[in-house]
């Protein structure tokens, strides 16, 4: 079952259906009082997945369940076992890496011929001056390149628009988005980024190969698709969330490392941008996995050089090398530097507000059903293709330099910076140069050095304000898409702008004017910081560029925050996904978890040897996720045998459906013997996820059985007193991974319950708080306010 029901003691439903929270059988046993939101708990945009409701999403179970069984298994493995497991973890880490950088050369490859052939078609046409039938051309192939784009998403996996980078920052944070890491995903996004990127929309392939790398690695700790899963013996392993963990972990970093070959900048991503828990053995792999993505990337690079590959040439694997280049600059050049970072904090936050507001309305147009996604898609691609070949026709043909006559001015065809398009001969466009080529080529077209003269401002404030236009309303749409590239797009003309006009004041090439607001407009979105900063660094092969890019970076990100979260917290909060922030709000310090219990209905509870008729009365009337156990009676070690309550641990929803379906029942209440126990029960089984209690079928003599649980207890739970505060019980709460927290009360004694509460992730979330607490709300808004 689900596990976020608003704020009941363990995890339920999003979108519980109304007849649900009307029943009377399930209101008996809970009743939710600290109510959250209905537009954040049951909100149905769904952002990146294209109108699919954000609904049946679990936590997962990072923490490991250390009952007797887990105990038992870890006693019983010998040296063989573990080094066994060792090797298969590093074993999957390079076939994610290897996988990940066969996947990103395939795309590449056929990106950069598809999009290349057709636009050496469109070029003929123009040279013949057949410029209508250009036109029909362009705009027809890449209306079928985004069909098929589209109607993959839309028909068989929507979760595979758009990027993928909130719901894999979602997933490691704990929260279960389904279908997400599946064969499905996985193939739509590899043909759909392909058609996308192809049919020249603005878009680029950097955050759907970040999703493919996770796609790839989940499925390999899996052995393979739901349905066809490989029975391998080592596999058995990583039947759990927290080695499933892990290894997605590695697959978001291969996948930017396949984005932008940048190995160190992968590493730090994950560990910036999308990881809430990290370890030392962690960054090993990942680096590992990151390794192997260069070496294949490099060996492709290598062999395409010959000519193999057909168009394939730099194939967008680096965008800006300017290794052979002395880069100087001066202290008073700090200023301009300062300029761009306020500008690209400012941008980048407006980019934010705006994108927030069309993907609102894009939600709207989405619910209506499959067919307004695919209109809406077609509609984006026909108004790119009309922009791309039109606005050229308004920019003036720049002669050629004399000395670059020789070397290729104008180019007709292929690469370069000097496109003739409908120019005369010893001349070229400039805006033709940016808009009628690929998005890599334009990059490294715009990051050029040494090119003061051949962009006029005209032609990049044009294309400055069309990128602001296609950046907004590209992403959104059923295609798989990034966000990397549009910005760094958008970043880059700005910087050339303003390198035109601070030439007269400063001796920074424009070139790098675009590189470093390319990364302060990506600060100013994203919020990235040392991630990105060694990205550009890899990107560039240039560590002199390190102080300015840092200085660009922080000052970006510090103007950003001023005005609004980040994209990718935009786009979680759109989605409905109750991710946890890092760092708690202030006013949580002035609240209790006892106090936050106190508010909830009256927790239900297990006993250790607990009849099957009440099992199933609690697993039908609730859709909590875990259950604490407590004995009563128990005679205490020391002091006389009171009525003693006991604590005994936590066991899960899932364990208990097990326990039905194996109907490991006893005749009377007594304890089971260790035997009974291996006997019908493995840790890796109890690693797996349950089915639901609605699959299984107990008889009426049945229910009066019992069932022994503390074999199957997790006795260590998180346990926390209930004086903490809630803002330190969040940041354990989210550092720890954890699903379930018990709250224990502060005095121990006879005939003290020896729970108070357990609190989940929806009762930590500040919305649901504040909806409990208004007083709260009011000395938040005050605090603010001054």
């Amino acid at each position: 079952m689900d596990d976020f029901h608003k704020l009941s003691e363990a995890e339920a439903v999003i979108n519980t259906p109304r007849q649900e929270e009307d029943d009377p059988e399930r209101s008996t046993l809970h009743r939710p009082l600290l109510k959250e939101n209905q537009t954040l708990s049951s909100n149905s945009i769904a952002v990146v997945g294209v109108g699919a409701k954000v609904s049946h999403i679990e936590s997962l179970d990072y923490e490991i369940n250390e009952n007797d069984l887990f105990k038992q298994d870890w006693r019983s493995r010998s040296k063989k076992d573990i080094l066994q497991y060792i090797f298969s973890k590093w074993l999957l880490a390079f076939l994610i890496g290897l996988l990940t950088g066969l996947i990103a050369t395939l795309i590449n490859l056929a990106v950069e011929n598809i999009a290349g052939y057709k636009l050496l078609v469109v070029v003929e046409y123009i040279e013949q001056k057949r410029y209508l039938m250009g036109f029909v051309y362009i705009a027809v192939a890449n209306l079928l390149l985004t069909v098929v784009a589209s109607v993959l998403c839309v028909c068989f996996a929507p979760t595979a628009a758009g990027p993928g980078i909130p719901e894999i920052k979602a997933y490691l944070n704990g929260i279960d988005t389904p279908n997400m890491f599946g064969a499905a995903p996985l193939f739509v996004k590899i043909i759909g980024s392909i058609g996308a990127v192809s049919a020249g929309l603005d878009l680029g392939k950097e955050g759907p190969l970040v999703h493919i790398g996770c796609c790839i690695a989940s499925l390999l700790g899996q052995g393979g698709p739901d349905n066809y899963r490989v029975k391998w013996r080592w596999l058995r392993y990583f039947n759990n969330d927290r080695d499933r963990r892990d290894l997605i972990t590695c697959g978001s970093s291969a996948g930017v490392c396949a984005a932008f070959r940048s190995p160190v900048g992968g590493v730090l991503f994950a560990l910036e941008e999308v990881a809430t828990w990290w370890r030392s053995a962690l960054l090993w792999r990942t680096f590992f996995s990151t390794a192997v993505v260069v070496v294949i990337l490099r060996a492709f690079i290598e062999y395409c050089k010959s000519g193999n590959c057909g168009l394939f040439g730099r194939g967008g694997l680096i965008m800006f090398d300017v290794s052979g280049v002395s880069v100087t600059y001066h202290l008073t050049d700090i200023i301009p530097v300062v300029v761009i970072g306020i500008l690209g904090g400012i941008l980048g936050s407006l980019y934010n507000h705006f994108l927030h507001k069309v993907l609102k309305v894009y939600n709207i147009i989405n619910e209506k059903g499959k067919l307004p996604k695919l209109l809406l898609s077609l509609s984006v691609s026909l108004f790119t293709s009309i922009c791309m070949f039109g606005l050229p026709f308004l920019a003036k043909c720049r002669p050629c330099d004399p000395a670059l006559l020789d070397m290729g001015c104008p180019t007709t065809g292929g690469t370069g910076n000097f496109k003739k398009f409908n120019c005369p001969a010893g001349y070229y466009n400039d805006l033709a140069t940016l808009l009628i080529t690929t998005n890599d080529e334009a990059v490294r077209n715009i990051f050029s050095i040494n090119t003061s003269d051949e962009f006029h401002i005209f032609s990049l404030i044009l294309f400055f304000i069309l990128y602001c236009i296609l950046g907004l309303i590209t992403f959104g749409i059923a295609v798989p898409s990034g966000l990397f590239l549009p910005i760094i797009l958008m970043g880059s003309a700005y910087g050339r702008i303003l390198g035109i006009i601070m030439e007269p004041y400063t001796k920074i090439d424009q070139g790098l004017y675009a590189v470093l607001a390319a990364a302060s407009l990506m600060a100013g979105s994203m919020r990235m910081t040392v991630s990105l900063c060694v990205i550009f660094l890899e990107l560039t092969n240039n560590l002199l560029l390190l102080p300015i890019t840092m200085i660009v970076i922080l000052i970006a990100k510090t103007v950003g925050d001023c005005f609004n979260p980040s994209i990718y917290d935009i786009i979680l909060e759109l989605k409905g996904l109750p991710f946890l922030d890092a760092h708690p709000e202030p006013w949580m310090r002035n609240i209790t978890v006892g106090e936050l219990a106190d508010h909830k209905p009256a927790v239900v509870t297990l006993s250790g040897i607990e009849k099957v008729g009440r099992i199933v009365e609690v697993l039908k009337n609730t859709t909590h996720n875990g259950f604490p156990v407590v004995d009563i009676g128990v005679v205490p070690p020391m002091g006389p045998p009171n009525d003693v309550a006991e604590l005994h641990g936590l066991v899960l929803r899932a364990h208990l459906i097990l326990v039905l379906k194996k109907k490991w029942f006893l005749q009377e209440r007594r304890r089971a013997e260790d035997w009974e126990v291996r006997q019908n029960f493995t840790s890796m089984e109890l690693a797996e996820r349950g089915g639901k209690v609605d699959e299984v079928r107990v008889t009426k003599d049945e229910m009066e059985m019992f069932v022994d649980l503390h074999p199957l207890t997790n006795t260590n739970p998180y346990t926390v007193v209930e004086s903490m505060s809630v803002a330190k019980a969040m940041v354990l709460f989210r550092q720890l991974g954890l699903r379930h927290m018990l709250i224990i009360p502060k005095y121990q004694a006879a005939g003290v319950h020896p729970l108070v509460g357990i609190l989940t992730r929806q009762d930590l979330r500040a919305h649901n708080i504040l909806s409990a607490f208004p007083q709260l709300e009011k000395s938040a808004g005050n605090k603010r306010g001054h």
